[in-house]
């Protein structure tokens, strides 16, 4: 039997279900994995997983399962580990719908296995009742789920207007991350989003944050990627890998937090625009050993537990309000709204240029270095 499995989020990683499910899932055939979704990448890399887990591509998990879909496997399994068992069902159900939308026929069975080693962890076989999966069931003795409870019992409630869109399994005091932008603070255990011609306009359950509004911009939520709380819940050990770095000193501009940072593991030197891409953007590129020249106003969004950032690293801190204004600056001057740049011999010269584009434009600011 060939088996195409995906593994989604850092937590199934962390936790080491993962690969004890993949070793445990062999036993019933030949076996080819590979991540949905981001986050998960840098816990492969820290588990020294990447021979076992595919990471090369940055991929959607309805998009992973297309690609096994596509490769004629005779069954397919999503990994997960949600912080509850609603958020992971609700997870699983619209994985499957967005990957249902995406083929032509839907006969290749697709199992998910949510929260493996919880009281509340179960297995739902979203389009075939396999024998394959109550035998895992009984296994990991997990409860099988139908798809119509899920349905049932998160999905139906659901205002079915599409401006608006419920977030299940969220708690007070919680960042909102839309498709890697935050955008707001949960201030309650129910959340809805509200959105008018593709933007989001109001928020039952929290407070908006006006910036990362201005930053999301426009946004359908039905497929938008939605997270709350920290992205990484365990405390790792990050593993850094040295790759060959460019003859010369290749400087380049990371945008916002939603880009695919690896693309950026060649480079010497990355500039982030923003208080969470920096956090984010520099916790991954440790793991490269790149350094990183942050440009932030210190309004800053806990995503991740600690963010890791290369000795050396530099860190510019501005007026509120000035990051965004001083990161086009700096992509219009420095890299002439390129992405790259080859004009500076080491990261002082570039610091020196920033402190210049700060200057000209009267903004106070302050550097703090990385030791």
């Amino acid at each position: 039997m060939r088996i195409g499995i995906v593994v989604h989020g850092p937590n199934i990683i962390d936790s080491g279900y993962a690969l004890k499910l993949i070793n445990m899932i062999r036993d019933y055939g030949d076996v080819k994995v590979r991540l949905g979704g981001t986050m998960g990448r840098t816990a492969v890399i820290d588990a020294s997983l990447e021979d076992t887990i595919d990471i090369s591509k940055k991929l959607v998990p309805s998009d992973s399962l297309r690609i096994f879909h596509d490769s004629d496997v005779d069954v397919i399994f999503l990994l997960n580990y949600g912080k509850s068992d609603v958020t992971g069902q609700v997870f699983g159900y619209k994985v499957y719908n967005h990957y249902a939308d995406k083929i032509d026929d839907d006969d290749i069975p697709v199992i998910q296995i949510e929260r493996p080693g919880e009281a509340d962890g179960s297995i739902i076989p979203w389009n075939n009742d396999l024998e394959l999966a109550h035998e895992l069931s009984r296994k990991l003795d997990l409860s099988i789920v139908r798809p119509e409870e899920v349905y049932d019992n998160h999905i139906k409630q659901d205002n079915p207007g599409v401006d608006q869109r419920i977030v299940h399994g969220v708690s007070p005091g919680e960042n909102i991350m839309v498709n890697s932008v935050v955008i707001g603070k949960t201030d309650s255990d129910k959340l809805t989003l509200i959105a008018r011609d593709n933007h989001i306009v109001d928020i039952i359950g929290g407070e908006l944050k006006s910036h990362g509004l201005e930053k999301l911009g426009e946004v359908d939520l039905d497929s938008a990627i939605i997270k709350t709380g920290l992205l990484r819940h365990a405390k790792v050990t990050p593993r850094v890998i040295s790759d060959e770095k460019p003859d010369d000193f290749k400087v380049t501009f990371l945008d916002h937090a939603g880009e695919d940072v690896y693309r950026f593991r060649d480079s010497s030197l990355v500039i982030t625009v923003g208080d969470d891409t920096t956090l984010i953007s520099s916790d991954i590129l440790y793991r490269f050993d790149i350094p990183v020249i942050g440009i932030t106003d210190g309004d800053l969004d806990k995503v991740v537990e600690d963010g890791f950032k290369v000795k050396d690293s530099i860190i510019f801190e501005v007026e509120s309000g000035f990051d965004d204004i001083i990161g086009q600056n700096i992509k219009s001057e420095i890299f002439c709204n390129r992405r790259d740049s080859h004009d500076f011999k080491d990261i002082d010269e570039v610091k020196e240029k920033i402190v210049e584009i700060i200057k000209n434009i009267n903004c106070n600011y302050k550097i703090n270095y990385i030791k």
